[in-house]
Formats: structure tokens, C-alpha cells, sequence
């Protein structure tokens, strides 16, 4: 089994104006979310709360980046650029589940129990389930 871990080279190659793209698209969302909430109630709300905010221009600038090392070298590079993103939805699908198990935990048991130590919960819940979901895909 392949070990998680992390590369902080990636962030290097970020240019300064995608993570612009991905704190303004994020606020957007968010913004969005707090305004349906407010006009319709918490619980549809929170339903927007949970779209994927930054996904959609994280996805779309994995492809761009792979897409660019490729022509650097003189090839396309569009169809790794796809498989890129493409790789990337996918986990960030098996991540959904987590949030789906941050979700319930938080909404069973936060109206009876400490705030901070449901929150703390939930989160190893996410952690635990999407951790399982990727460790079972990878076989």
C-alpha cells in the first residue's frame, strides 16, 4: 500500500494569481451560502455550504499546469492534463464521504454535546472514513 504523504513542491509551481482564483472563488461560495441561509434558514443553507468551493478552479488549474509542463517539452498535453483533474475528482469524490460522515456527526451530536469536542469528532470521522475509502481503492 502507498503511504500518504506530502509534497510542498507542488506549491511552488502555484502561481500567485490561482490562489487568488481559489480564496476569491471559495469567498464567493461561502458568501452565497451565507445569504441562502439567511433568507431560507440554516439547513438549506448549510446545503450550499457543502458545495465543493474550491474544487472547481483547483481542477481546472491542475489542468492548465499539467497541460503547460507538457508543451514546455514540446508535446500537447492536453489529454494528461484531463487525467490530472480527472485523478484529482476522484478523490475528491472519496473525500464527499468523509464530509458526508463530518456532517452526521456534527448533526447528531452537537445539539447534546461541546461544541469544540463534536467538531474535533466529526473531523477524525471525515479523516477515518475518506482514509478507508482511499486505502480500499488503492487495494
Amino acid at each position: 500500500m502507498r503511504k500518504i504523504g506530502f509534497s510542498f513542491s507542488s506549491l511552488k509551481e502555484t502561481r500567485f494569481h490561482e490562489y487568488v482564483a481559489r480564496f476569491f472563488f471559495g469567498g464567493v461560495c461561502t458568501a452565497l451560502a451565507g445569504i441562502i441561509a439567511r433568507r431560507y434558514g440554516p439547513v438549506l443553507g448549510g446545503l450550499f455550504l457543502a458545495f465543493p468551493a474550491i474544487f472547481p478552479a483547483s481542477a481546472t488549474m491542475i489542468e492548465n499546469n499539467e497541460k503547460r509542463r507538457k508543451q514546455e517539452i514540446g508535446a500537447d498535453g492536453t489529454q494528461r492534463g484531463r487525467i490530472a483533474a480527472s485523478i484529482d475528482a476522484s478523490g475528491a469524490s472519496l473525500g464527499c464521504f468523509g464530509l458526508a460522515a463530518f456532517g452526521l456527526v456534527l448533526w447528531q451530536f452537537i445539539p447534546q454535546h461541546n461544541a469544540l469536542a463534536t467538531v474535533m469528532l466529526a473531523f477524525a470521522s471525515w479523516t477515518v472514513v475518506s482514509y478507508l475509502l482511499w486505502a480500499f481503492r488503492k487495494g
